[in-house]
């Protein structure tokens, strides 16, 4: 069942905590409002998200809080949600002591969102996981499941300092 982090709590974790945990343990206790939410998703609230190894779904519903110049959501909305969403697919693949920092990602916007398009699923899913590197994908759906964006991902892995 997913957990709803539409909460106050947002924070840093510090790198001890972050360290001492499996990855997949530290994203669900994002979303399970045990540890506190990443400041960046003020802006986009998700709820109901969930976290299996190697796979996230969060959902968000996009507003005129949103909005660009030209009347639409500005895509830094979706880039929040997908580059999470591939992180955190990471994340969850992480092992204990270990950590991950995006090296790049690429967008490919499809379908314009708009406060009327209502709540977003954001999908993450890891594609490979090494010693080193890592890639995901992550894909916005509308309640319809029409695809809204999609996004790549390559990432870094490196062992976080310990104490």
């Amino acid at each position: 069942m997913g957990e709803t982090v539409g909460r106050d709590d947002y924070g840093v974790v510090p790198v001890s905590v972050l360290a001492s945990m499996p990855g997949l343990d530290f994203v669900r206790g994002i979303f399970a409002g045990t540890l506190p939410q990443p400041p960046i998703m003020q802006g986009v609230m998700p709820f109901d998200c969930t976290a299996e190894p190697g796979h996230v779904v969060m959902h968000s519903v996009p507003g005129l809080r949103h909005y660009n110049p030209i009347g639409s959501v500005h895509g830094g909305y979706a880039a929040i949600l997908l580059d999470s969403a591939m992180g955190l697919a990471v994340h969850t693949r992480c092992p204990q002591g270990s950590g991950y920092t995006t090296l790049e990602f690429k967008i490919s916007f499809v379908k314009a969102m708009t406060e009327a398009t209502g709540a977003v699923r954001t999908e993450g899913t890891t594609l490979s996981f090494g010693r080193r590197a890592a890639t995901a994908e992550a894909r916005i759906t509308d309640s319809q499941g029409r695809l809204l964006a999609h996004a790549t991902t390559t990432c870094l892995v490196f062992e976080l300092p310990k104490g």
